[in-house]
């Protein structure tokens, strides 16, 4: 995408989308990465062509289907599914799910207020890096992940569709 579809956009979804596009080029082995409100929309992703942000980062469209649409259904379910199994075990809060497949990985992460943060890893990435910078990333976006900026997301990224 171009600076100019940057326009209008506040400067917490700029912010946003920049913080993805760090998490993408400092971590090495990553295919797909999807933000993911709490019903399971997608909100920011690093699949070129479905950025809001400044500039669409560098990744190879071979996640699932090449698509973050796809990724974001994946984490969506992967968290309720583990959202209720931690009910029944009394375990609390989900923080993190890791999965570990022969030719990736899958990791999702709570960043606020049920909003998700999904990553698609290939074979060989280093699971407590990728583990790592999603975590710094939760944290530096958790508290500008607000409902009016979930909501500015989901509007510009169906006008970009």
């Amino acid at each position: 995408m171009t600076a100019s579809s940057t326009f209008g956009l506040s400067s917490e979804a700029r912010n946003l989308q920049w913080l993805l596009s760090n998490l993408v080029d400092e971590v090495p082995g990553l295919l797909s990465v999807a933000v993911v409100s709490s019903d399971g929309l997608l909100l920011l992703s690093s699949d070129p062509g479905q950025n809001v942000g400044p500039a669409a980062p560098s990744v190879r469209q071979d996640g699932p289907k090449g698509s973050s649409a796809d990724l974001a259904t994946i984490v969506s379910g992967l968290a309720s599914l583990t959202e209720g199994a931690a009910k029944l075990m009394d375990g609390g809060g989900v923080k993190q799910t890791m999965i570990a497949m022969e030719s990736g990985s899958l990791f999702v992460m709570s960043i606020s207020d049920g909003s998700l943060l999904g990553v698609h890893g290939s074979a060989d990435c280093d699971m407590s890096v990728v583990a790592y910078h999603m975590a710094l990333f939760v944290g530096r976006a958790g508290h500008v992940l607000t409902p009016e900026l979930r909501s500015e997301l989901r509007k510009s990224l169906e006008s970009a569709l």
